[in-house]
């Protein structure tokens, strides 16, 4: 039998890495607004979330390859269940790549020997040894590339992320399926 809802772990794990990644972007948005004994505290919560959501995508990406999601209804036309699909993956590459370039931008600090990075005050994260060790004026050029990197990728995932709702949105209110119903509790 073909589902016609993702399973409930999935629907936890998409909406997880949702809410955290709204998270990320509203504390990167506001880094420059707190003050500045307010600032590293900020940062440090950005770094976790990103590690979190990085841990959550390998679980979401596995759980899809052992568990078939629904397919998409077939009254959506050929171009919309494309479009569907090229959007799901750019989102599923998004998942991975914000936060491997957050965590490449973080190992190539200059400071990063003398300020080590923990999981929500938890434990130590490792940053990336083979960035770390490189010779300062190369880290600094890569944390300025790697910086813009995540940058121009957290552009992509709003344009994405906008299509993605608007889609859902589409299908819901304007052809009236029950789009959402799929990808709830």
């Amino acid at each position: 039998m073909i589902p016609l809802r993702y399973t409930r772990v999935a629907v936890i794990l998409h909406w997880l890495v949702a809410v955290l990644m709204t998270a990320n972007v509203v504390l990167a948005l506001s880094a420059d607004h707190v003050p500045d004994d307010s600032v590293r505290s900020v940062i440090d919560a950005h770094k976790s979330i990103g590690v979190s959501v990085l841990g959550l995508a390998l679980l979401r990406i596995l759980w899809r390859l052992t568990h078939r999601p629904p397919p998409s209804p077939a009254v959506h036309p050929r171009r919309e269940r494309i479009a569907a699909h090229l959007v799901h993956g750019g989102l599923y590459l998004l998942i991975l790549l914000l936060p491997l370039s957050g965590w490449l931008h973080d190992s190539a600090w200059k400071d990063a020997a003398t300020h080590p990075m923990h999981w929500f005050g938890l434990f130590e994260w490792p940053r990336i040894g083979a960035i770390t060790s490189l010779p300062p004026g190369t880290r600094e050029a890569l944390h300025t590339k790697f910086g813009e990197l995540h940058t121009a990728l957290s552009y992509l995932l709003y344009a994405l992320l906008a299509l993605h709702v608007a889609g859902a949105l589409k299908h819901q209110w304007l052809d009236r399926e029950p789009t959402l119903q799929r990808m709830s509790l």
